[in-house]
């Protein structure tokens, strides 16, 4: 025999489990039964602590494309600069002020086209990335490997894939 207690409950709470309880094998005290099960096992907890464990994850995984991208621009602009002192030919004194002068005219220029393309959302040193480091969707899926190793079937010339693909 199961132990009775009486307690009081919310007018919202007391509508909520009448409404639970009306589901198709449920019952006021099963319902009542399964929600103190849950609160008192920590199972409210348990679903916190995953869901701030999904969130840790998506974060971390952020964070690792970030110092990815963090490293190729470093190590991009440490390959510009070794070539740029390799070939640049060192400038005797007396053109060195008109030398400075067109450098800062360049830069002005230069600055004046980055503005442009951060506005326009251009991305250009991204895309060069994206173009040099592949991500797990530049990969066969697990689904399309299995699909690789299907033999065709008797008299067919295309493959499991392509005909998967036309099913889709």
């Amino acid at each position: 025999m199961k132990p009775r207690i009486h307690t009081y409950i919310s007018e919202t709470n007391f509508v909520r489990l009448h409404a639970e309880a009306k589901k198709p094998g449920q019952s006021l005290w099963s319902v009542v039964d399964d929600a103190l099960k849950a609160y008192l096992g920590g199972d409210a907890d348990r679903q916190k602590e995953a869901l701030v464990a999904r969130r840790l994850d998506r974060l971390t995984r952020q964070f690792d494309r970030l110092e990815r991208n963090d490293t190729v621009l470093g190590e991009t602009l440490a390959l510009f600069i070794r070539y740029f002192l390799m070939v640049t030919p060192q400038l005797p004194a007396n053109q060195l002020d008109a030398a400075r002068a067109k450098g800062d005219q360049q830069f002005d220029q230069f600055l004046e086209q980055l503005g442009r393309d951060l506005q326009s959302g251009k991305r250009l040193l991204q895309r060069a990335v994206d173009d040099v480091i592949a991500d797990e969707t530049s990969f066969f899926s697990e689904e399309d490997l299995d699909r690789l190793h299907r033999p065709a079937p008797e008299g067919s010339t295309r493959s499991p894939i392509q005909k998967d693909a036309d099913h889709a």
